[in-house]
């Protein structure tokens, strides 16, 4: 007879995982990339840039637009929401800094499913004119584009911010110059 030890309660492991998590997003706010880290962030970003250019632009997610009014108002609401807003719980708490996690490309996989996932929760609940947009596979397959590139930055710098200056910039840019805004009125 197979005899196997006792099994921690979900409570448990509850209890047990509030720690590193808070480590996390302690850690994760209270750290900066070194110049070199930088330098490896601005890479990851341009990467994820061209990539989610090629996805938006090859089927029409992204169209070259005017110039939308209210830039200074747009930049400063992204930064709160959806960039600290989301990175915060995705990147900062569930997404491990460098030395962390005994498997954090499982972890890794799994915020960035979960980020992709918050779209279409945001979509089918309380944002549902950007409902047309945010269940589309192209917009979704960006989404998680830049999940994994905000996840690359965090796993390798252990700070969010990179990942809030990713998202932000590129909300921003889609909103303002690529039909982000008239696709979610």
């Amino acid at each position: 007879m197979l005899r196997m030890g006792p099994s921690l309660s979900q409570r448990e492991r509850g209890r047990r995982s509030r720690p590193i998590y808070r480590h996390r997003l302690l850690s994760s706010l209270r750290t900066l990339p070194t110049a070199r880290q930088w330098g490896f962030c601005l890479a990851v970003s341009a990467l994820t840039l061209a990539t989610m250019a090629v996805i938006g632009f090859s089927t029409g997610l992204y169209q070259l637009t005017p110039t939308q009014p209210g830039l200074a108002w747009r930049m400063l609401t992204v930064i709160l929401i959806p960039a600290l807003g989301e990175e915060i719980p995705f990147r900062a708490v569930l997404t491990p800094g460098p030395g962390e996690g005994r498997r954090p490309w499982v972890e890794i996989g799994g915020a960035t499913g979960l980020y992709v996932l918050w779209h279409v929760v945001e979509a089918l609940t309380f944002l549902p004119n950007a409902a047309p947009v945010f269940l589309r596979a192209d917009f979704l397959l960006c989404c998680a584009v830049l999940g994994l590139g905000c996840a690359v930055t965090k796993r390798v710098t252990g700070s969010v911010w990179p990942a809030v200056l990713l998202h932000w910039a590129l909300v921003v840019v889609w909103q303002t110059w690529l039909g982000g805004v008239s696709a979610l009125s």
